[in-house]
């Protein structure tokens, strides 16, 4: 492959996959969304947290919380692979489908992790938060719009365009081998993996700072006004 002809497929890729990642990401906000009140039982049920509200994560143990995040991003992860693995078998015809649910898996793991960390995405605040966060994962610095993250319609569309501007050359770098028939789901599942793995990491790392200062109010409205703690389960 010459590297004239290396670069055209390297462009081709880079435009194709920003525009399977803006409209995986857009299908996430729109309408793939992780429904919180069942996402709630899961965690009393599976993760056995004492949780009747989410507010009641500020009462628990960070680690347990950590705990948990790491169990997510680690399902998050085996599941990207092996679809990874099952669209990587097409190679070329199947990467645009592949990086449209790889985005969607990966939001709702952010979606998740929002959660699991107390943020409930009701309000415009949070939700523009969820985006900070997915743009933090993506290593996108959108520090100069943070001003403007209270219009939320606004806001979440140029998130979106700049997350899928930076993984999109990424991908166009690291992809190039899902060109490959034979070794394009060996390739397909690594990468799927890899790629949720670090942007769930970044996700999690971010939401985690943003508890604990949110946990360190909550402990201070607790003492002015001390009652109960709220949001946990009878033993």
């Amino acid at each position: 492959m010459t590297g004239e002809s290396k670069g055209e497929k390297k462009s081709w890729m880079r435009r194709r996959a920003e525009g399977a990642i803006r409209g995986g990401l857009t299908r996430a906000y729109d309408t793939i969304k992780v429904d919180p009140g069942r996402f709630l039982m899961q965690l009393r049920v599976a993760h056995g947290l004492p949780l009747a509200t989410f507010q009641g994560v500020y009462t628990l143990p960070i680690e347990r919380l950590d705990d948990v995040a790491d169990s997510i991003v680690r399902a998050s992860m085996k599941l990207a692979a092996a679809e990874g693995a099952g669209f990587g078998l097409g190679g070329i015809f199947t990467i645009l489908p592949d990086l449209g649910i790889l985005s969607t898996i990966t939001m709702r793991t952010i979606q998740k992790l929002s959660l699991i960390y107390g943020f409930e995405l009701n309000s415009d605040e949070e939700i523009a938060e969820l985006w900070i966060a997915a743009a933090t994962a993506a290593g996108v610095d959108i520090s100069r719009e943070l001003l403007e993250k209270e219009v939320v319609n606004r806001f979440v569309p140029r998130v979106i365009q700049r997350i899928a501007v930076k993984a999109g050359s990424e991908i166009a770098e690291k992809w190039i081998g899902r060109l490959v028939p034979f070794t394009s789901s060996a390739i397909g599942c690594a990468l799927n993996y890899y790629f949720v793995r670090a942007w769930g990491a970044r996700a999690q790392a971010h939401f985690r700072e943003k508890h604990l200062e949110a946990r360190q109010r909550f402990a201070q409205e607790q003492l002015q006004l001390p009652q109960q703690p709220q949001g946990i389960l009878p033993s």
